[in-house]
């Protein structure tokens, strides 16, 4: 049996949390200028967390260049995601002493997912330390996510991932050191991105605050508002054209813009699955939008087009941001949004969800198959844009699909146990997977929260964002006793 080298993987943590530290001044930063007496809280956490995660890191620190295995890159990224939802959860525990262990670990790991749902109630009414967090988790979250998706997932080779290998892994099972060129390409990217998003916020009538909390919560398509109205409080039609054209810059991959910023002109239009996202999207949003307008839930054709393109691409990037009660448009809606859903963005994003990927090589599969009975002798080379769909990328798309069907359904089973309806179970259930925010219903809906839920479904859904935003198949390997066999 060979024992796994754990230090490695505390080293990483340990540096994880003292960059967790460092971003809790912000918000310390934010109550000291409005006179909130609470900012103690963020100073004496980011203390603790810093010393803990110093000494951690500085324990296991080694000479020699960090390069990891196969097996030990999957407990670092689950032990990653969890310690740092840990540390997030903390502040949310001691700020004025009102929330419990289970809406404080929701509510962080709703934030570090990007996924977006809340417990809070009276957004309006809480200190901008707190509202500042939320985004900040988010912020963070965000570009982790973009991180694992390029950089870990295709070397671990989950659901599918294998298929967008890139130079920055090998075959050798080692993660090799120029991962690091990513790190900061992908950090200012997104950084530009934000700061762009906060500029136009602001010209087109956002308050700074508003506009920096709302940039960072977009770009990295996680949802958290600063109003119990989400994103419909500024009621500006300027301003929620432009959240839909930046929710969908979030849910664009970021390899994409390092390769168009290389100048690949062709590298964000020329990609099969952007591509397919945005012609998605588009066909999508006018046919709502003209349902809309045609059944006197817009005043116009702009009005229609605007909300559904809002609300579509906000669900398929997995925002969760709102402008309105899309429940309240009747069945039909209601239904295309929950199909919604199990859509996603693309993968290389801050996006959430099955991806659209995946959706793409089971479509190619489908069609190879039906085609084969009736041709038998016929041979097919799936293809995937250029790049050649393996037996072994198949097996991969279709497991993955298999087991979050199934664990969607087991889940949606567990939360009906608990005691919510039927709509509200299935619908917590499916956004949570997908990292989305809102679910369907009046409890979970775009005009409610998941602050009236049972702690033990908020235990379940936090485990389930957690699950869903690290690809079902990262946590689970953990599970098999031949990964702790070696």
């Amino acid at each position: 049996m060979i024992m796994i080298d754990f230090r490695p993987i505390l080293n990483i943590c340990g540096l994880l949390m003292v960059i967790m530290a460092v971003a809790m001044i912000f918000p310390a930063l934010a109550d000291i200028a409005s006179d909130n007496p609470d900012f103690n809280v963020f100073i004496t956490t980011a203390a603790l967390t810093a010393f803990i995660g110093g000494a951690l890191y500085l324990a296991t620190r080694t000479d020699k260049p960090t390069e990891l295995s196969r097996r030990q890159a999957f407990a670092l990224t689950t032990g990653a995601w969890v310690s740092v939802s840990f540390v997030g959860a903390l502040p949310f525990v001691f700020y004025g002493g009102s929330m419990s262990w289970a809406d404080a670990i929701f509510e962080s790991v709703s934030g570090i997912t990007t996924t977006g749902a809340t417990v809070i109630s009276g957004l309006e009414a809480q200190p901008p330390g707190i509202l500042l967090w939320r985004h900040v988790l988010q912020w963070i979250g965000g570009v982790g996510v973009i991180l694992m998706a390029i950089i870990m997932l295709p070397f671990l080779g989950v659901g599918g991932m294998q298929l967008f290998e890139t130079e920055n892994s090998e075959r050798s099972g080692r993660i090799v050191p120029r991962a690091r060129q990513f790190v900061v390409y992908i950090s200012a990217i997104y950084s530009a991105l934000t700061i762009v998003c906060m500029a136009v916020y602001m010209v087109l009538g956002m308050g700074a605050f508003d506009a920096l909390c709302h940039a960072m919560s977009t770009i990295a398509t996680g949802g958290f508002s600063t109003h119990d109205a989400s994103f419909g409080y500024f009621e500006s039609a300027p301003l929620q054209w432009a959240g839909t054209f930046f929710m969908v810059a979030g849910g664009i991959p970021f390899v994409a813009y390092i390769r168009f910023v290389r100048g690949r002109g062709d590298a964000l239009f020329g990609d099969v699955q952007i591509r397919a996202f945005l012609i998605f999207l588009a066909v999508v949003s006018i046919l709502l939008g003209l349902w809309l307008s045609t059944t006197m839930h817009a005043n116009s054709i702009e009005e229609g087009l605007r909300m559904a393109a809002f609300n579509v691409v906000s669900i398929v990037t997995t925002t969760g941001f709102a402008t309105s009660d899309y429940s309240m448009w009747g069945t039909t809606s209601a239904g295309l949004f929950f199909a919604l859903l199990f859509v996603g963005g693309c993968t290389g994003s801050t996006s959430g969800g099955i991806k659209i990927y995946r959706h793409q090589i089971l479509w190619t599969a489908v069609r190879s198959y039906v085609r084969q009975l009736t041709s038998p002798h016929r041979v097919d080379v799936l293809s995937y844009g250029d790049l050649h769909v393996t037996r072994e990328v198949q097996a991969s798309v279709l497991a993955f699909l298999a087991v979050f069907v199934g664990a969607f359904s087991v889940t949606a089973v567990l939360l009906a146990a608990m005691g919510l309806d039927l709509v509200t179970a299935i619908s917590a259930s499916a956004t949570a997977f997908s990292n989305v925010g809102p679910g369907i219903g009046d409890i979970i809906g775009p005009s409610g929260n998941f602050g009236p839920l049972v702690d033990e479904a908020k235990w379940v859904l936090s485990g389930a964002m957690l699950l869903g935003r690290l690809e079902l198949f990262t946590v689970l390997v953990l599970l098999d006793p031949d990964y702790w066999r070696g």
